[in-house]
């Protein structure tokens, strides 16, 4: 019987060898079949060893075909090792789930699941399947050879188990104790951003994201409650991966998540540099065994400027040349000027990252391309991020090393030009681009260009270098006890390089003849801390985590300028300096400096959980810095917070329709450092001349007042909070108030000379009070099989008062006036005050005017006068240019495979003072360039300004600027992929940013300035507002 098998075996694999018309008698799959029903029904335990070689050396041979010997081998392998898993994923009411992610864990094999919820996977036999869908429990299936599954998603009412980054550490959401808000990627505003700050923009109460202008070189204004200091500016500190960096100099496509640490009990943990707030950007990883993945995303976008100035035309302006206003000069062209310098910038990223990990080692790198044209001419930016990042684990994991390098390079030409945009729109459409003899045409008069000239007659190259290094090693000797030492280093580079040629209007009108500058920085900051952190649940429900760390700060600084002009040649540039005659005779500048100063400190933490309900966390920080006098180098800076869950409590637990309740209270203290080093010693330079020993010799005199009394800016913040959760979670959010108390102000104070030497000194005195409330609320209105609906509103309030200008020994006349309104006018444009609000716009009151078109204010005592006989007791508060409060809605909506995201902002209760119109709506601007259209309009409803009337700063200018805008549309669209060998995932979307703005406010945009000390001002040279269009895609391979 034996033999009998192996002749049929022998016969069907020599019919299997031969071909007929160029085919073989039978496929691959009917071989494989026929040899798996043989070998099952054949008893091979009864063939010898040789025998069952033979046959299968006959059965290679024999089936030899052009596609090898080995391939049907393999088919035999895979036949008998795969095997199908088919499955549905449903929810509990038994609704199909669309799109759920299906995943074989630790491997980038899987699907998603189609519109009846099912999903198919081949070769899937062993492992875990692992199936996830946004708002719904992630569930883990081990597959032990099943080949069918119905999987049951039961809905997330855990998102208090969200893992938050605190300073050092993480916390699970439900036990933070501070004010702290996670934004994760999958809720970032999907929107072509100049930098990290616009993915959250809108997302957290009490946070203000600004960007002003469209200038691709801008980046994100940012306050987080308010201002709280007069001279060491308002931005946040930022960390990526715990190391301090800038907004700009990580990729927005490598940030996983973000986390604002927004009160001083969350921030005093960072002691000086928590003033402002933490924002703490965590970078995309890989975790756990996973096979090699790639990620794309690449996206373009066109903009156009969101809204122009409306500026006479060429024909409205001859129109008054014809009636004989004076200053209308007719020069016989018609140049609109914008449109000469203005383009339709393409702008364009591309994104990948590659990352995988086995079960000791992880790595990500990642590469980042965008380049980006402005709306004026000449002003492409290209940078590019690089990053690798790589995760090792040995001894069991007791130790753990993880490196990174990251870091972005910057290209442009010439920088942007304010005056550019700004002579664009002034210059008189009447004037030709050139005269007849090809030459610029130009007015020898200050602040009134040719912008062509400007723009084509310079050259410029601008290269910025940023790497960032940074080594973790954590070693693990016991559970739950941490050690470890990070070491970083941040290096930034810059050289630039601009020249004016000899057709520029510093030859042909200020007899420059070739004009260069050559400038470089060097920054580097190198960070070392040590950390032991010890986490242990004891019996009856109580856990502890305890902090201890070391953390020591050195920042370099240095920079190099110098010009020169009077070349031979514009063929030198900014290359040959030396060629220049300027600088040996003494009319140019050269100078170089360089600055250091070290930041070092002591930390502790202890965070404290009772069986869940009752929270205490506890810090301070013990820290010097160089830049303070000797006896007060040294600060302190506590915090304690504690939280009380209420929904533990008996008296709650079983209220079915709360999901959560946990009121918390925290108090921190957080200092602020000055930016210079040196204030606190005595300084020299060299300056005036001297005769001595029979000449003129140079004189080394002191630059500055020493005050080695100068010390910390403490901060001193009370926050209370409240969350809440209600019916699993469809309702929840938070509110927060606060009292943020800055005492000891660093002010530049007037001082007798002598005994000083100079009549300033920078001291401490002084205070300031913020005070405000957030409320964040977060809906699921609809959630059914396919469709669901999300939507957030946050709202925040702030008020800020400047308590004291004076202590016992620096006293200040109360107020200090502050801002410009450059020339003509020439006056300031703020005032900051005791007892008052930062941020008054202060002025002349307009009530009216004349029959003559002529200004009448209100004077001093309140009655009406005329503007000429203006006194300085007659100006008064005009408004203020800080929002009082801010409103933001976010709306997230999901039907089958389409996705909207709509993100809407507005700022309500301030004032912008509008620049433009205050110099270019008046008649007697008409003698300067061109005028807007309304400079002829009637002015409070009577008679247009008199030709004669000179700009005036008045509150008619300071307008109301509440705006609502429709800030960001996105659409996308994710198809269901069928099984695929490279394609896991794909999503196409476009979106529209700045969409509309709501607003009475008659500028460009009344999103202005709202940082340092002379908010909501509109500035004449600002780069204008521009609308984007983008259409991207998301590639997973």
């Amino acid at each position: 019987m034996d033999h009998l098998y192996e002749l049929v075996y022998f016969l069907f694999a020599f019919l299997c060898s031969k071909e007929m018309s160029g085919r073989h008698l039978f496929s691959s799959k009917d071989i494989v079949d026929f040899k798996l029903e043989f070998m099952k029904n054949y008893q091979l335990k009864n063939l010898s060893k040789k025998r069952f070689f033979s046959m299968m050396m006959i059965s290679a041979l024999c089936t030899a075909s052009p596609s090898s010997i080995f391939a049907n081998v393999n088919e035999v392998q895979i036949t008998m090792q795969a095997a199908t898993l088919k499955g549905q994923v449903i929810i509990e009411s038994g609704e199909p789930v669309i799109g759920a992610s299906v995943m074989l864990k630790g491997t980038s094999n899987g699907t998603i699941t189609d519109l009846d919820g099912n999903f198919t996977l081949k070769g899937m036999s062993k492992g875990t399947l692992v199936i996830s869908f946004i708002g719904y429990i992630t569930q883990e299936i081990p597959l032990n050879g099943k080949t069918s599954l119905k999987v049951i998603l039961k809905e997330d009412t855990k998102t208090l188990d969200e893992v938050v980054v605190i300073g050092y550490g993480t916390q699970r959401k439900e036990e933070l104790t501070s004010s702290v808000m996670s934004v994760k990627a999958e809720n970032f505003v999907q929107v072509t951003t100049p930098d990290a700050a616009g993915l959250i923009k809108g997302k957290v109460a009490g946070l203000s994201v600004i960007n002003p202008d469209a200038n691709p070189l801008s980046t994100s204004e940012i306050v987080l409650r308010g201002s709280t200091t007069l001279k060491s500016g308002t931005s946040p500190l930022i960390l990526i991966d715990g190391v301090p960096g800038e907004l700009n100099s990580v990729s927005p496509n490598d940030i996983e998540q973000i986390d604002v640490l927004k009160d001083g009990s969350a921030a005093a943990i960072y002691g000086t540099r928590g003033t402002n707030g933490i924002i703490l950007i965590t970078t995309k990883t890989s975790k756990g065994e996973m096979k090699p993945t790639i990620e794309v995303n690449s996206y373009i976008s066109f903009q156009k400027i969101a809204k122009r100035l409306p500026m006479m035309s060429t024909e409205q302006y001859l129109e008054k040349v014809k009636e004989g206003y004076t200053g209308a000069t007719d020069y016989g062209s018609k140049t609109n000027w914008l449109d000469e310098i203005m383009q339709t910038p393409f702008n364009q990223t591309y994104s990948i990252n590659l990352r995988g990990g086995s079960k000791n080692t992880n790595y990500i790198a990642s590469f980042d391309y965008t380049s980006n044209e402005g709306l004026v001419k000449r002003s492409k930016v290209e940078t590019m991020f690089p990053r690798l990042n790589v995760t090792h684990r040995m001894f069991d994991d007791k130790l753990k090393i993880d490196a990174g390098l990251s870091g972005y390079q910057q290209s442009y030409g010439i920088p942007y030009n304010t005056n550019v945009y700004q002579s664009a729109l002034i210059y008189n459409p009447t004037q030709p681009i050139k005269d007849e003899n090809g030459k610029w045409t130009e007015v020898a008069r200050d602040l009134y260009y040719n912008p062509l000239a400007l723009l084509n007659e310079t050259q410029g190259k601008n290269d910025a270098t940023n790497l960032r290094m940074h080594t973790t090693i954590t070693v693990t000797p016991l559970e739950g006890l941490d050690i470890k030492w990070l070491l970083s280093r941040e290096v930034y580079n810059k050289f630039s390089g601009y020249y004016e040629t000899k057709d520029h209007r510093s030859t042909t009108i200020q007899n420059k003849n070739g004009y260069a500058s050559r400038e470089t920085h060097k920054n580097q900051a190198d960070m070392t801390e040590l950390t032991i952190q010890y986490n242990k649940v004891f019996k009856g429900g109580h856990s502890l985590n305890a902090l201890a760390g070391y953390s020591w700060n050195k920042n370099n600084n240095q920079e190099a300028f110098m010009d020169n002009y009077n070349f031979p040649t514009d063929d030198y540039s900014y290359n040959n300096m030396a060629a220049g005659t300027a600088l040996k005779e003494g009319k140019a500048t050269e100078k170089s400096y360089q600055e250091e100063y070290k930041l070092v400190g002591y930390f502790g933490r202890i965070n404290y959980n009772y069986q869940g309900r009752y929270y205490l966390s506890a810090s301070i920080r013990h820290e010097g810095s160089s830049k303070f006098g000797a006896d007060h180098k040294w600060g302190t800076f506590p915090a304690v917070s504690i939280g009380w869950n209420l929904k533990e409590e008996s008296f709650l637990k079983n209220v079915r329709f709360l999901s959560f309740l946990k009121l918390r209270a925290g108090y921190g203290i957080t200092g602020t450092i000055p930016g210079s080093p040196y204030l606190s010693l005595n300084t020299l330079d060299l300056g005036g001349y001297g005769y001595y020993g029979g000449q003129w010799t140079t004189l080394l005199r002191a630059s500055s007042n020493p005050n080695s009394d100068l010390r910390w800016e403490k901060k001193k913040e009370t926050n209370i909070g409240l969350d809440f959760a209600f019916f699993n979670d469809r309702i929840s959010g938070s509110i927060d108030w606060y009292n943020r108390d800055t005492d000891d102000l660093i002010w530049d104070y007037t001082v007798s000379v002598p005994p000083y030497v100079k009549n300033t000194i920078t001291a401490n005195a002084g205070s300031i009070r913020n005070r405000g409330l957030e409320v964040s609320l977060n809906f699921i209105p609809v959630k059914t099989k396919s469709f669901t609906w999300n939507t957030g509103i946050n709202f925040s309030t702030n008020s800020n008062e400047l308590v004291s200008l004076s202590n016992g020994k620096y006293s200040s006349s109360g107020y200090t006036d502050l801002g410009d309104t450059y020339a003509p006018i020439q006056q300031k444009t703020h005032r900051v005050q005791e007892g008052m609000a930062i941020g008054n716009f202060w002025g002349y009151k307009s009530i009216d005017i004349d029959e003559n078109g002529h200004w009448i204010i209100e004077g001093a005592d309140g009655k009406p006068k005329p503007i000429a006989e203006q006194q300085a007791d007659d100006k008064q508060v005009l408004g203020n240019g800080l929002p009082k409060w801010y409103l933001n809605w976010n709306n997230s909506l999901r039907y089958k495979q389409f996705d909207l995201s709509i993100t809407m902002r507005g700022a309500f209760g301030f004032q912008i003072l509008n620049m433009p119109e205050m110099n270019y709506a008046a008649p007697v601007s008409l003698g300067l360039g061109n005028v807007m259209e309304k400079a002829f309009d009637n002015v409070y409803g009577k008679r247009p300004l008199a030709a004669d009337q000179e700009l005036q700063y008045v509150s008619y200018y300071v307008q109301d600027g509440d705006y609502w805008k429709i800030d960001n549309l996105t659409i996308g669209y994710t198809p269901v992929i069928k099984e695929n060998k490279w394609i896991k995932g794909v999503r196409i979307y476009g979106s529209i940013s700045n969409l509309a703005t709501i607003t009475k406010y008659s500028g460009i945009d009344p999103e202005v300035n709202v940082t340092g000390l002379t908010p909501g001002v509109d500035n004449m040279y600002r780069y204008p507002s521009a609308r984007t269009f983008s259409i991207g895609v998301n590639l997973n391979f």
